[in-house]
């Protein structure tokens, strides 16, 4: 009885510790001019397990002219 009550402990942890969230970082950098519609964006994700990074840069490509 001992053996079952430990064995379900183990399992009920492990599910614990695979529904919780891995910390992460969320990094923007927006550089676009406000009135650019369509900026250029690169992104880019990596996980490593215990930690996570995402990146998000985004650019205007032509300067803009006003009145055009």
């Amino acid at each position: 009885m001992r053996n079952r009550r430990v064995t379900l402990a183990i399992v009920v942890l492990m599910l614990v510790a695979l529904a919780a969230r891995h910390p992460s970082a969320d990094i923007r950098l927006m550089m676009h001019d406000a009135t650019d519609r369509t900026p250029h964006r690169m992104q880019a994700a990596l996980d490593l397990g215990g930690m996570a990074f995402s990146v998000l840069i985004t650019w205007t490509g032509k300067r803009l002219i006003a009145g055009r």
